[in-house]
């Protein structure tokens, strides 16, 4: 009940429309990536899925930022955030290699493969993270989601939200190819949320 009030509430701020090119909202195992500008992402993106895709996917996010204060760590549980520390990274517990544990053979994941909000108009190059998934996990649907406008509904710095319209795009899935460089595909994947953006 907690999570469907707070969809609703996120759905309210956000006043975003949400549309699906080329893919359909489904439960199957997927890694929903994404743009990222705001601190609310990770909520718009997990409120605009439906009930039964909401309940298996899981946002990650920044264990510093949303551990830090008692509603913080309330909504993080809320919406079931898989919460990665960014400071303690060890090489025999990759964050990668996290998620994929966590996740098992059920739930979803939404990532951010820049790596840190992009307070500018350009979207930055993509850390290897989303290659790496997607290396360890082939069947893992990969799929582009575009978010508009979401800058301006918390900007950074800012605690309230200032409700506005803004717009979720979801694209076709991709997947890792047979032998394809990291490069080649973390650049695939960057144009794949780019042309989204056009639409």
């Amino acid at each position: 009940m907690t999570g469907t009030l707070l969809a609703l509430i996120a759905k309210l701020l956000s006043g975003a429309s949400v549309r699906w090119i080329d893919s359909q909202p489904d439960t199957c195992q997927r890694v929903y990536f994404a743009n990222h500008t705001s601190h609310l992402d990770a909520l718009v993106i997990w409120s605009s899925l439906p009930y039964d895709v909401r309940n298996v996917t899981r946002p990650v996010a920044a264990k510093d930022y949303w551990t830090k204060g008692a509603v913080r760590r309330y909504l993080a549980g809320v919406f079931n955030a898989l919460l990665i520390d960014r400071k303690e990274i060890k090489v025999h517990q990759s964050p990668v290699d996290l998620m994929l544990r966590e996740i098992g053979d059920r739930q979803s994941l939404i990532v951010f493969p820049e790596g840190h909000r992009n307070t500018g108009p350009e979207l930055g190059e993509f850390k290897s993270g989303l290659y790496y998934l997607c290396k360890k996990r082939p069947d893992l649907e990969a799929i582009p989601v575009h978010l508009d406008n979401m800058n301006r509904i918390l900007p950074r710095g800012e605690v309230l939200p200032v409700p506005l319209l803004s717009c979720i795009t979801f694209g076709p899935p991709l997947w890792l190819e047979s032998g394809e460089p990291k490069s080649a595909f973390l650049g695939r994947a960057r144009q794949a949320i780019l042309k989204l953006k056009d639409i």
